[in-house]
């Protein structure tokens, strides 16, 4: 199957497939809308398996590479679901102590792209854990649409008591410098806000086109924060102008960057929606951000 890109893709179906892949239209509905924008000889269902994923093509580290060391861990969550399993990526045989990144997946768990991420930012020099949300119900699926299914399905409030027990874990993980900083993906961008909002020794927050924390919690962030945005995001980027003044407002040192042309995940470039040039300015960005925040 040719590798399709954001541009060969009519705008509306793009963003049917923003809808679908957040759980506000069912699949049933992106196909009967989809398939108006269909070109000859391509019926709506082949429209979707080419924005799915493509794992194995974008993969940019593979996961025996020498120069890391990776394994699962297990988190303990005592006011979350128990336990959170996660992946680690660590630069091999190093004894300097590590800046920490806690990497927070997109609406679908721990899936091979986010694996991928940590060990680019362990080849960065940080130590990268990955939990998995979804570790509850037996943990990503291997299946996209199997994994958004079950999604919905979770205790988010528990999964946020997850994320909070991720950070101070990761602030006591052995070889880790004791900062840690999160970076995290549409659910993941989201995650990033609301942890900037409640931990107060979280040494930098990097959000990718996420949906903000309440405006009045902004007070409470001491952290920096690096916000990237898409500009064809109407979702997410509708609540950034109130969220802007609050951070300001609060005195918060933060940076937004918006990428002209970009559809919301952008830098996933497992899918169409990829954008290899304002991905890799977003992505020399976040690590300049972490590494200079994180020493």
């Amino acid at each position: 199957m040719t590798r399709k890109t954001v541009l060969d893709f009519h705008p509306q179906v793009l963003k049917l497939f923003d809808e679908y892949v957040h759980g506000l239209i069912p699949r049933r509905e992106f196909l009967k809308r989809a398939a108006n924008y269909a070109a000859a000889g391509v019926a709506a269902e082949g429209l979707l398996e080419l924005l799915n994923p493509r794992f194995a093509e974008a993969q940019q580290v593979e996961p025996n590479d020498e120069r890391l060391e990776t394994s699962r861990i297990v988190i303990p969550s005592t006011q979350g679901h128990g336990s959170v399993n996660a992946y680690l990526a660590r630069p091999s045989a190093s004894a300097v102590s590590r800046p920490v990144v806690l990497v927070v997946h997109e609406n679908r768990g721990l899936n091979p792209h986010i694996e991928d991420i940590a060990r680019r930012l362990a080849l960065a020099g940080f130590i990268a854990v990955a939990p998995d949300a979804l570790s509850s119900l037996g943990g990503y699926p291997g299946d996209e649409d199997q994994a958004r299914t079950l999604f919905q399905k979770l205790d988010q409030q528990k999964c946020r008591h997850d994320f909070l027990a991720a950070v101070s874990y990761l602030e006591k993980l052995p070889g880790g410098n004791r900062k840690v900083g999160v970076v995290g993906f549409c659910y993941g961008g989201a995650i990033a806000n609301f942890l900037a909002t409640q931990v107060p020794t979280l040494a930098a927050a990097v959000p990718f086109y996420g949906g903000q924390a309440p405006s009045a919690d902004a007070a409470r962030i001491k952290s920096p924060i690096q916000l990237h945005f898409a500009e064809n995001d109407e979702r997410v980027n509708a609540g950034w102008p109130e969220y802007e003044v609050a951070l300001k407002v609060a005195g918060v040192r933060y940076e937004a960057h918006t990428y002209s042309g970009t559809q919301h995940g952008f830098n996933n470039d497992t899918t169409p929606r990829y954008d290899a040039a304002a991905a890799a300015l977003a992505w020399q960005r976040t690590v300049d951000f972490l590494a200079k925040e994180l020493a």
